[in-house]
């Protein structure tokens, strides 16, 4: 067992902020030391949200019919994956979607439309959607992903109810333009600026296994901490097929975890999500990785689906962690937060040996 990484949480939490060299060194972590990270990096993450996770949704507005370029995505332009592709929805359509997110246990309702970005009648749709939305649960968090904002476009959004805005860097500053031409780094960055400046949280991140290297890995995490980031949303790579980047696969589940860690010592105050690509990257180590981040999306992405929405609970509840705003277990449920007389009987083995059915091997 190695103290270096027990160190530098020691450090963290006593002020001393992370440098490069010390989350390259997280990202360069043999597997032996994998545990170290996680428990180092846990120690973070306790303090700053305790054994919380906040759960968020999304409801995709308008899906494909994308202009711009960006190749890792499935809504680009020229793009051949088969998803699905629609125009904006309806309000009513809209509202019905993030109630399923808001009873699935989610408290922040996070609307998304594909585009370069809104026009003005755009905003005025989603802002009407939000105001409907509040009226039903003036509680919840609503988070808008559209674009590009233009001059007060952002104040709109806040003056209708919408809480924070999503726009990711995706990338190092160095590595941008070889992910996408139609915009630049800083038209991103100045987008996370308009919606700062109008008084909506931030929420930017990143996606990892573009092709990047560790440096730059590390360098769009201290830009995303320079940023003021609220919410830092770490993606994995989902290489679908008639994309330029189908085939692409740079990632293991340690390799996650890792750059998990990485942006919670760098950002060890921050909301820190598990975003598109856990189910496919993570598999086996999503516990793992829950001891790192406090926040996940809830059921299906944008254009992939994800696990069953009660699975990604369970992982929460097995991992011994609560739903962040949940009311407590009822007394008429188990441990696990199954019904008490729900049964557990196991699953009769029906192939294999003494059978004509194949083994499961």
């Amino acid at each position: 067992m190695t103290r270096r990484f027990d160190d530098l949480a020691d450090a963290v939490l006593s002020g001393t902020p992370a440098s490069a060299e010390d989350a390259l060194d997280v990202l360069r972590s043999t597997d032996d030391e994998l545990l170290d990270v996680v428990a180092a990096a846990a120690r973070l993450r306790r303090k700053h949200f305790g054994d919380t996770v906040k759960v968020n949704y999304l409801v995709n507005l308008k899906s494909g019919l994308c202009p711009e370029d960006c190749h890792y995505c499935s809504q680009r332009l020229g793009s051949t994956a088969d998803i699905l592709r629609y125009t904006w929805l309806k309000n009513d359509e809209a509202i019905e979607q993030a109630r399923a997110g808001l009873r699935g246990g989610a408290s922040r309702v996070c609307m998304v439309s594909s585009g370069r970005g809104p026009t003005d009648r755009d905003v005025d749709r989603v802002a009407g959607m939000v105001g409907a939305l509040k009226a039903e649960h003036p509680e919840v968090e609503v988070c808008a992903c559209l674009g590009l904002l233009k001059d007060g476009q952002a104040e709109r959004l806040r003056a209708a109810g919408v809480d924070a805005y999503n726009h990711n860097i995706n990338t190092a500053e160095s590595h941008h333009d070889s992910i996408v031409t139609s915009h630049t780094y800083a038209n991103r960055v100045e987008t996370v600026g308009r919606a700062q400046a109008a008084g909506l949280s931030a929420c930017s991140g990143l996606i990892a296994g573009l092709g990047e290297s560790d440096e730059q890995l590390v360098e769009a995490l201290f830009a995303l901490r320079d940023l003021g980031s609220d919410s830092i949303p770490v993606n994995f790579l989902m290489p679908f097929d008639g994309t330029p980047l189908e085939g692409t696969w740079e990632l293991t589940p340690a390799r996650c975890v890792r750059i998990l860690a990485a942006a919670r010592f760098v950002c060890p105050d921050r909301e820190v999500r598990v975003a598109g690509g856990r189910e496919m990257h993570l598999r086996s180590l999503q516990g793992l990785a829950l001891h790192v981040a406090n926040s996940i999306f809830l059921g299906d992405y944008l254009t992939s689906e994800g696990q069953a929405a009660e699975a990604d609970l369970e992982l929460i509840r097995d991992n011994g962690f609560v739903v962040l705003g949940a009311e407590p277990v009822a007394a008429e449920a188990d441990s696990s937060g199954q019904p008490a007389s729900a049964s557990h009987d196991p699953a009769k083995r029906r192939r294999g040996a003494g059978t004509a059915a194949l083994p499961n091997a």
